[in-house]
């Protein structure tokens, strides 16, 4: 098991200020006044201060996880089997590929192994352009290979920088969207620092490097702050065309780096159809926006060789039906308020019809069944009635798939952001209620509404997108623990946005009658001043201590099993045995799999299944039959998972497949009526009694204390 461990050494105010109002400041007679000019020069100059402390705060962030992961592990001073090892369960695999890549005769050659990859799957050719997310290893390593840096930089450590330099633009993106809300670099200042003190709960991206939401979020971030300037007023025709291109290539790039970018965009999708439906976006924009989801996501399809879990994605037909209904209904956005409610509700109607048809047709014609494990676990999760599905339960018993903690709150709070957070959220959906009721009303209530001008309450597109999208990203993390990362970043960006909004700041006076335009101003910057003041005193000393603790990679057994297959095993010899540790035989090792962690595949999941019969109560005649069935040479078994003590019963691996097999659960506690004992005890333990019936079968040829390998014995 992976460890870390003390490392044995010796011991040795800036002024903030408003982006330049998208209005001119004019006379009477259309004249510019003369203080124009000046105002222009301080704005120029507040957005070169405002961008030079975005980029710094981006590498800043860039090095200060890398400093993390190497304190961590003593990377550099480890050996590559450590390094390795330390990128654990799928990031192994998918790092592999960029190794197999860098190791290739010729680019053409490893090209040419990851389309016809007979190693990842025994007994199977399979195309991992199409089936997984790694055109971002590719893409890394033929830059590797053509850039002159090889005697200076080994590959793992451009892969890492890579990685590492991502989160640069993450922070940037993440500034810039709290900027252009607020209209005060302060806010993304405030952005970034909340985003680095709240580390634990916002990436995770210096112990699980290649992660494919690593790779994605960056450019989901930067889709984000695309929207928001796409959606601000008085944007030139120029300008609009600008965003809608740089739109489509951060979806474009989020979709080809992650596999789940099909359920995220769904859920953006779903923020623009709500607040399309309350007439609280442009129309023109949100349709735009709709197809530059669908061509993204198509081009991926394109370059995946017309993956079919994309074709037949909810997105698209989501969005297909979207723009269908929008043509048959026409005049959506007229009426009375009864007469709107009435045409919005047929029009929900509508689009949740078509979608459902349009995604059944798809997955009936294309015979789709890779996405079902998904629709499995989440009818589970949500109640719709017990499963016994082996697959669905893997995930409801993994706590990254379980309820967010109630100490993630808690985390967040001393940093100030989530009760920040909560009251601008509060704030905000008070206003987008009113915003859209008046939306909705017919036009004299409007002018009724208009007439009392000091209590009109507004909302502004791009607030209102972003509102949208944290309520609906943050249902997704309550949820669903492994997607907070989603929502706690943006949570940085829309809490730092809200303190240092004049609306805000506004609307929150005028309720108390306290309202001057001066004391607005005061307290939009004195309120973020005080609260970076805040941080920095209660976590400064905390980070500078975080980074000089030293310790390093401590994994002994993993490191001797790893040695142990390369130097007395085959080079095409086929191993089985659990999905996370057979991504590391294949990154270190480069040995044939059974099975690996990326279960996005119906025949994989069915494969897996049939593999972890070895920690089923099953007979050495079945075990062997089925191992020998995916070629199998040797079979690693586990102690972590044979003698599981990591789930509470009911969750342990050996009981999911003992629910699954119909067999009564060890230990004491109840089971279902219908479940039997089994008619054979459990093959992992029994296997290391060398009893006749299975050394038959299965001769042990390694063994430390965490892992024991046995080789099959040849078919006759």
């Amino acid at each position: 098991m992976t460890t870390v461990r003390q490392r044995r050494v010796a011991k040795g105010t800036e002024a903030a200020e408003d982006q330049p109002s998208e209005e001119k400041n004019v006379k009477p007679d259309g004249k510019i006044l003369s203080d124009h000019t000046g105002g222009k020069l301080w704005s120029i100059l507040s957005v070169t201060v405002g961008g030079i402390v975005a980029i710094s705060l981006g590498l800043l962030t860039s090095v200060y996880v890398a400093t993390l992961h190497e304190n961590d592990l003593w990377f550099s001073n480890i050996k590559e089997v450590e390094r390795e090892i330390s990128f654990r369960t799928e990031c192994g695999l998918y790092y592999s590929y960029y190794k197999q890549m860098i190791q290739a005769a010729s680019i053409q050659q490893g090209l040419h192994g990851l389309v016809y990859d007979n190693k990842t799957e025994s007994v199977r050719t399979i195309n991992i352009l199409e089936r997984m997310n790694i055109y971002q290893e590719v893409f890394l390593s033929i830059l590797y290979r053509i850039l002159p840096i090889q005697q200076y930089l080994e590959p793992v450590y451009f892969y890492i920088y890579t990685l590492f330099g991502l989160q640069a633009v993450y922070v940037i993106a993440l500034y810039v969207t709290s900027w252009l809300l607020s209209g005060t670099w302060l806010s993304g200042l405030l952005a970034a620092c909340w985003y680095i003190t709240n580390r634990m709960d916002t990436t995770r991206v210096e112990f699980t490097i290649p992660l494919r939401e690593n790779w994605a979020l960056p450019f989901f971030a930067v889709q984000i702050a695309a929207i928001t300037y796409l959606l601000r007023t008085h944007l030139q025709p120029i300008q609009e065309r600008l965003m809608l291109m740089a739109v489509f290539i951060a979806t474009f790039l989020f979709s080809l780096t992650w596999q789940f970018n099909q359920f995220m965009m769904l859920i953006q999708a779903l923020a623009l159809f709500i607040l399309d439906c309350f007439d609280m976006l442009p129309t023109a924009t949100v349709m735009w926006l709709y197809v530059i989801q669908m061509s993204g996501l198509l081009l991926v399809c394109v370059l995946q060789f017309f993956n079919s879990m994309i074709l037949g994605s909810l997105l698209i037909s989501f969005n297909a039906s979207v723009l269908i209904a929008r043509t048959i209904q026409k005049n959506l956005k007229t009426g009375g308020l009864l007469n709107r409610l009435g045409k919005l509700t047929l029009h929900v109607l509508l689009v949740l019809c078509l979608t459902l048809l349009i995604n059944k047709f798809i997955k009936k014609i294309l015979n789709l069944e890779s996405d079902e494990h998904i629709f499995k676990f989440l009818k589970a999760k949500f109640g719709f009635g017990a499963t016994r599905d082996f697959d669905a339960n893997l995930y409801l018993c993994e706590e990254a798939f379980g309820l967010l903690p109630l100490n993630t709150f808690s985390r967040l709070s001393d940093t100030l952001l989530f009760y920040v957070y909560v009251f601008v959220l509060f704030l905000m959906a008070v206003a987008a209620v009113i915003v859209a009721f008046r939306n909705l009303s017919d036009s004299n209530q409007v002018q009724l509404m208009e007439k009392m001008e000091e209590s009109t309450v507004t909302l502004k597109p791009d607030a209102a997108y972003n509102l949208i999208h944290t309520i609906l990203f943050g249902c997704l993390a309550l949820s669903t623990m492994r997607m907070k990362y989603l929502w706690t970043s943006h949570m940085c960006v829309f809490a730092s946005f809200g303190l240092c909004s004049t609306e805000v700041w506004k609307l929150t006076l005028k309720c108390f009658h306290l309202y001057t335009s001066q004391r607005t101003h005061v307290i939009k910057y004195s309120i973020p001043i005080i609260t970076l003041l805040y941080i920095a005193y209660k976590f400064w000393p905390g980070i500078m201590d975080e980074l000089s603790e030293l310790r390093e990679f401590y994994d002994p057994d993993t490191v001797e099993l790893m040695n142990w297959i390369k130097s007395n095993t085959p080079n095409t010899a086929v191993f089985a045995g659990s999905m996370q540790l057979l991504a590391g035989v294949k990154l270190c090792t480069g040995r044939t799999l059974t099975n690996h962690p990326h279960y996005e595949d119906k025949h994989l999941r069915e494969r897996t299944k049939q593999i972890y019969q070895i920690y089923a109560k099953r007979s050495p005649e079945d075990v062997y039959r089925i191992l020998r069935s995916f070629g199998t040479d040797y079979v690693i078994l586990e102690d972590s998972i044979c003698y599981e003590r990591r789930h509470s019963r009911g969750c342990r691996l050996r009981d999911l497949l003992d629910i699954a097999n119909g067999h009564i659960m060890d230990g004491l506690g109840e089971n279902d009526p219908d479940l039997k004992p089994a008619l054979y005890p459990r093959f992992c333990e029994e296997v290391k009694k060398n009893l006749p019936s299975y050394t038959i079968h299965f001769s042990r040829v390694f063994q430390n204390k965490t892992f024991h390998v046995y080789r099959l014995a040849k078919q006759k």
